[in-house]
């Protein structure tokens, strides 16, 4: 029997299957200080452990991108180590903060499966959570992979295509946040004045800034995050693939649209679901991330006095500022889009 693993091919899937992933991650500090190097994201809740405290947290807590890049990098060798790209996201909730010190691990699920019509890939879908040392569930998402069949003419494991959410409600996000003070919430310290009633549905912001891709920062990104693709780490593979180079991982794109999101959406301190993302294009090092902001709506928690919810859509594009907001129109997007995401965030009342 060989000691190695080359990774799950579409066929080696099937509907129901449970994968418990190996290796869990005991968050430090210097994974935060590592992620902050990385994409320099500037909310307050988790920069200060004073701010924190002052708000009811014990101390600051991680980034929940760093949670979410995290627990998918635990599913990556079992599910796409032979992805040809990373699809979509759905019904994703944050259901408790995460502190350095907390030892994360990933149990997945396999609920589709869909054999593309070129017969080379298919499309696998699996329910991740993520836990902490005591067993609490801290991260439940849904995401969809292509992934390459190992043989073009081997039977195709099952089709169900699962049925999932389009938005969460309301009433499903208020857990993951501690309830907070928000008098204690120092507007000058977060470093804008907004709050959850200066915002309306409709409103569009350009978040300005832009971020160049470098190689060298993606390829710690992936190892921070134990992602090991081959379409992220192997350019003698990819060389040889589609594109001719590794493609950027689609957290990276994430996580620089979060922190270019701090523009604008200040106090927006804590991603409590992503309601659905789509990878619309591929990065490459090199190109550079702009982000603009929709609000899809503004929205109180039942039983809570201290946080609302904002539904935000954000776009990040590659080389193209985002004035004009370039999005979607129809099935078409603009050719600069590279990340259409739909999520809720809590901010201060």
């Amino acid at each position: 029997m060989p000691k190695t693993s080359p990774g799950r091919f579409f066929e080696d899937f099937s509907l129901g299957d449970t994968l418990r992933h190996a290796t869990p991650r005991t968050v430090t500090h210097g994974d935060v200080a590592l992620y902050t190097a990385l994409y320099g994201p500037r909310f307050a809740v988790q920069s200060s452990d004073a701010f924190a405290r002052a708000i009811g947290y014990p101390h600051s807590p991680v980034d929940d991108f760093l949670v979410f890049h995290i627990v998918f990098g635990k599913t990556v060798p079992d599910v796409s180590l032979n992805a040809v790209a990373n699809l979509g996201y759905a019904g994703c909730r944050f259901l408790a903060p995460v502190y350095p010190g907390d030892t994360l691990s990933t149990v997945s699920e396999v609920i589709g499966l869909k054999e593309n019509s070129n017969g080379k890939t298919g499309v696998v879908y699996v329910r991740s959570i993520g836990v902490n040392q005591n067993g609490t569930q801290v991260l439940d998402y849904v995401r969809w992979v292509m992934v390459r069949k190992r043989v073009e003419s081997a039977r195709a494991p099952g089709e169900l295509v699962p049925a999932l959410p389009k938005a969460l409600e309301p009433a499903e996000l208020g857990d993951a946040c501690p309830v907070i003070d928000p008098q204690a919430y120092d507007t000058g310290l977060s470093g804008q004045r907004h709050r959850l009633r200066d915002y309306v549905a409709g409103e569009m912001i350009d978040h300005v800034d832009g971020t160049t891709v470098e190689e060298a920062e993606h390829m710690m990104a992936t190892r921070l995050y134990q992602n090991t693709a081959k379409v992220h780490f192997n350019q003698f593979t990819e060389g040889q693939g589609r594109f001719g180079r590794r493609l950027i991982y689609g957290g990276h794109v994430i996580s620089i649209a979060r922190a270019l999101s701090f523009n604008g959406l200040a106090n927006a301190f804590h991603i409590a679901a992503i309601n659905g993302g789509r990878h619309v294009a591929p990065l490459f090092a090199g190109n550079t991330v702009f982000a603009w902001s929709e609000i899809l709506d503004v929205q109180d928690l039942p039983g809570r006095d201290d946080v609302g919810a904002l539904r935000v859509r954000t776009i990040a594009t590659k080389d193209r500022p985002c004035g004009d907001f370039p999005r979607r129109t129809g099935e078409d997007y603009d050719p600069s889009v590279i990340l259409d995401l739909d999520y809720w965030a809590l901010i201060p009342r």
